[in-house]
């Protein structure tokens, strides 16, 4: 939706991501001229094989991994669910699942399911956060037993962008035997990952959180890490994921790796300077104001302030009407008036956490854009607040 003045400012890059150029410029003659079929024996075929291939090869290398050890999906829902049952089904023994109280619901649900709809199976652990979002890393080691099949921790967390120390927890289930999954949904491409020097057997990610196009996703599964597919067809994927390749996506995933790759610096500066400024001229002109999230450890891209006695479905509304595209931490536009459950396990207080709003930029942002932010949402917590009861009565 436009605003009135006609200008659309996109802060909510943690949900999708703007298709970058130079990613549609890529994919389009796989819409036209090269429609052939990855898997086929003829030439016409081939030559679409061929590019699917070098797509694979700048993944890898955005990862620091090999091309064996990229398996194409449709998002990162599918590599989430594939990872987790795959390590169940090839350890039939073992029924013991870790992860965290904060995860994304495409691993949250999924293990939760595991844990109730199957007559309780296999055993569930969710580790807790402290108010920061931050782990307990001896915690997390206590948890962890000879039955545990797979530790799934997500790498960054979506609505605050804390990072876990993901390359400390991977050693520790290694040294124990245990496989090891996280969902980089978030981080890949906005912070450096060298999947030399962290030693996960899985890791996921989606293309359209980093500028290439929705229905595309990568499940990484390291060499000599047991294996069984969860799409069950033909050959494609080397036998580890059936299903006719998404060709155009394939390569504008490719491209848009590439990128992400060039841009890891502007993301580390660029990007965390707006971030910061927003960030600190919010916290400094609105009283009652609360950062969720540790202060350090977080994506650069990623921002979450509660404003207090006041509901985040409301200030959405409101941002709206300047073109202003940001996410609540309530679950309110879901029907729930529940807030966030990655705010409730941080302890974030109810008068908080219904007020929570999540900024999360890109490249493509400028400073301009922060100022007319920075202009416009003071007097839209002012106004809320005059009309709300909980501040008046605080």
């Amino acid at each position: 939706m436009m605003s009135q003045q006609g200008r659309v400012i996109y802060m909510d890059n943690n949900a999708t991501t703007k298709v970058a150029p130079e990613v549609v410029e890529s994919m389009m003659p796989f819409f036209s001229e090269l429609y052939g079929n990855p898997s086929s024996m003829h030439t016409f075929g081939g030559q679409v094989g061929k590019n699917v291939v070098e797509a694979r090869e700048k993944v890898a290398h955005l990862l620091n991994a090999t091309p064996d050890e990229i398996i194409y999906t449709s998002c990162g829902t599918e590599s989430d669910s594939t990872a987790i049952l795959s390590a169940l089904q090839a350890q039939s023994g073992k029924r013991h699942i870790v992860t965290t109280r904060v995860e994304h619901p495409a691993v949250k649900n999924l293990c939760e399911s595991l844990d109730s709809l199957t007559g309780h199976k296999h055993r569930l652990t969710q580790l807790p956060v402290a108010s920061d979002g931050t782990l307990d890393l001896q915690q997390y080691e206590d948890s962890l037993s000879d039955d545990t099949a797979i530790v799934s921790v997500m790498w960054a967390n979506n609505e605050t962008g804390v990072i876990f120390p993901i390359e400390k927890m991977a050693q520790i289930a290694k040294s124990r035997g245990i496989l090891f999954h996280t969902d980089a949904v978030q981080a890949v491409g906005k912070i450096p990952i060298d999947l030399q020097t962290v030693p996960v057997d899985f890791l996921s990610l989606s293309g359209h959180k980093l500028h290439a196009p929705k229905g595309i996703g990568v499940l990484y599964v390291r060499k000599r890490t047991p294996f069984v597919p969860f799409m069950i067809g033909g050959h494609q994927e080397h036998g580890r994921r059936g299903g006719t390749e998404n060709v155009a996506g394939v390569i504008g995933l490719g491209k848009a790796c590439e990128l992400a790759g060039q841009h890891i610096h502007t993301e580390n500066t660029k990007v965390r300077v707006l971030r910061d400024k927003l960030e600190e001229g919010l916290l400094a002109s609105i009283p009652n104001a609360l950062l969720n999230g540790h202060k350090a450890d977080r994506l650069p891209n990623t921002s979450n302030i509660s404003f207090e006695y006041i509901e985040g479905e409301s200030i959405l509304l409101h941002l709206d009407r300047y073109g202003i595209c940001a996410s609540s931490g309530s679950a309110c536009t879901s029907g729930s008036l529940e807030p966030s459950h990655v705010l409730r396990a941080m302890g974030v207080p109810f008068t908080a956490a219904h007020g929570s709003i999540r900024f999360s930029l890109s490249v493509y942002n400028a400073e301009d854009e922060v100022d007319f932010i920075l202009e416009k949402v003071p007097p839209i917590i002012a106004n809320l607040r005059e009309m709300s009861p909980f501040w008046k009565s605080r």
